[in-house]
């Protein structure tokens, strides 16, 4: 498997608003690649911090070793190599070499793996895949909290509630509205070219928050299983191993049959939402809401062609 061909399982990690905000850079020998977080591609308003960026970019890594593991290559991640947590776009060095990792039976869900917008069927989730799905993101330093019948609701109502401060918001609805894309764009919420314009439009200039507050609710309420995925701390090394931890949940799932829908709202509308959502989930730093389970088969949403410039070689780590 070429570097193209790895970058390209990789980009097939889920990013928020599809926005695919990481660049990749090679060594002159092809033994080591470079992760670097692609600013141009932030969600200043919805983001601020850049948290969702980094974790869309851990997603990536982990697919990328995933892609490694597959072709028969280890694959040793050495995170933030420039030794600063707070203040760099180079997120990770990954270096070729190494023991084999685990992950190669993942590979068939990188492109089969899909985002589920709507409600899912009527099923319950096996226990067992729980425990495998909080197993794997365990195994990357991080908690899956699997919510109880009470702990839904409560997730549901703050959904409710975010998407009501989310939409007040002008700036948030133009920002989102500009990620509508035709799926000529390889990027972001892709909508057919005749309804391009009216979408954006609505989106931008209407306050929907109470009429998608009471749906996406609804669709927490009603999910065969809802989790939030956690952290100990909130810093931009624990985004990175959320973004990892988050990508293995999700080929598992995948693995089991199993889709996911995101409900992130209360993680990005405000702090003390945030910190609600955290306190369900026993004081840790919620970073991501989803809810799972079967649904139908749906067609991918688009990516970017691959682009992978030289960077830098150096020596493997010992």
């Amino acid at each position: 498997m070429s570097i193209t061909e790895l970058v390209a399982a990789a980009a097939w990690a889920p990013s928020s608003h599809n926005t695919q905000p990481w660049r990749w850079t090679v060594s002159a020998d092809e033994a080591r690649l470079d992760l670097y977080a692609d600013r141009s591609r932030a969600l200043p308003v919805n983001d601020p911090r850049g948290r969702e960026l980094v974790i869309s970019c851990g997603a990536a890594l982990f697919a990328l070793r995933v892609a490694a593991a597959y072709a028969g290559r280890g694959a040793i991640v050495e995170p933030f190599p420039d030794g600063d947590t707070d203040d760099t776009d180079h997120l990770a060095t990954v270096h070729l070499a190494g023991p084999l990792g685990r992950e190669a039976g993942l590979y068939d869900a990188l492109a089969a793996r899909r985002t589920h917008h709507g409600p899912f069927q009527r099923a319950a989730v096996d226990p067992g895949t729980l425990k495998d799905l909080m197993a794997a993101a365990e195994a990357e330093g991080a908690y899956l909290h699997v919510m109880d019948a009470l702990q839904r609701n409560a997730v549901a109502g703050l959904v409710g509630e975010a998407d009501h401060v989310l939409w007040c918001d002008r700036g948030w609805r133009r920002e989102l509205a500009r990620w509508f894309r035709t799926r000529h764009g390889g990027d972001g919420l892709p909508v057919s070219l005749a309804s391009l314009v009216p979408t954006r439009f609505v989106v931008a200039h209407l306050d929907l928050g109470r009429r998608l507050g009471t749906t996406d609710a609804r669709l927490v309420a009603e999910a065969p299983a809802v989790v939030v995925l956690a952290t100990p701390e909130d810093e931009p090394g624990d985004w990175l191993r959320a973004g990892q931890a988050l990508e293995r949940v999700l080929l598992t799932a995948t693995c089991a049959g199993l889709s996911a829908g995101f409900e992130n709202q209360p993680c990005e509308a405000s702090p003390a939402l945030r910190a609600r959502l955290g306190a369900v989930v026993h004081g840790h730093v919620p970073q991501i809401v989803a809810r799972l389970g079967p649904a139908a088969p749906t067609r991918p949403t688009p990516r970017r062609p691959v682009a992978v410039t030289a960077g830098r070689g150096a020596p493997v780590p010992r």
